[in-house]
């Protein structure tokens, strides 16, 4: 269990739990025991499940995407694009990660690739001015789903956190009621890290769901139990690969199963 990354804490509370379950139920064998602890698990998950939330009376419903560079962003962005857009819906993409060099290149590949429409201007600009213009294009231009990329760069914590306020602001200036979901997206494969990266944003702005990628390559996927004891945020979507369509909803169920294999 640590070294799948649940966490030290978590690890050694379930193991406990174990015990007597494991007395009170006279449990004789590793595969008996093994079910249980899946059970166990499935039980630590309750509730971690979510779905996103997409009304259809409200056209643009927004998108806001947060996560550390690195951590499979502006990927998860361009697949969802691409699942949107196979519904039949217009979408817009807003290249507001004006900081990282090429940011705003990968999310017009993905644009392209996904039939999406994209908002952008070049490296450095600000990015609520960016986020004014996209949401602006989407009222007018009539689309269904804005999705919008953010920098992540934690090391300088403070202006990132003031960033992020500013480009909310900058939204519910155009659309009160919007952004419809605020997604955190964390990468498995960092594991226990991955809650203080979530912490931070937290900071900053009320997150509605995780999106977890990198669950294919990694052996610390146990970090998503971590996350939801630790954080109380469901989890809505998982990346489980590099094709574009390789991007799910959470299932404990399926998750669970995956873990024990």
């Amino acid at each position: 269990m640590v070294k799948a990354d649940i966490g030290v804490k978590t690890a050694v509370a379930l193991v406990e739990d174990l015990r007597r379950i494991a007395l009170r139920k006279n449990i004789k064998t590793s595969e008996e025991l093994k079910e249980v602890t899946k059970e166990k698990v499935k039980e630590l998950l309750k509730g971690c499940e979510g779905t996103l939330n997409i009304p259809e009376d409200k056209k643009p419903a927004v998108i806001l995407f947060l996560g550390v560079n690195g951590s499979g962003k502006t990927t998860t962005i361009g697949k969802l694009a691409y699942k949107f857009t196979s519904e039949g819906k217009k979408v817009m993409l807003v290249a507001a990660d004006t900081f990282r060099a090429a940011a705003i290149e990968q999310l017009e590949v993905w644009a392209k690739r996904s039939g999406a429409d994209i908002t952008k201007k070049h490296e450095g600009a600000d990015p609520a001015a960016v986020v004014y213009e996209g949401v602006e294009r989407a009222i007018k231009e009539g689309h269904d789903i804005t999705l919008i990329d953010t920098a992540g760069r934690l090391h300088t914590k403070e202006p990132l956190i003031n960033e992020l306020r500013k480009v909310k602001k900058v939204i519910q200036k155009l659309l009160p009621e919007e952004p419809t979901e605020t997604l955190l997206v964390l990468d498995a494969t960092i594991g226990q890290n991955s809650i203080q990266q979530a912490k931070v944003f937290k900071e900053a702005v009320d997150i509605s769901g995780i999106v977890v990628t990198k669950l294919d390559g990694s052996a610390k996927g146990g970090a998503v139990i971590a996350i939801c004891r630790e954080l109380k945020i469901p989890i809505k979507l998982i990346g489980v690969g590099e094709s574009i369509e390789d991007l799910q909803q959470f299932s404990t169920e399926e998750y669970v199963e995956a873990l024990f294999d």
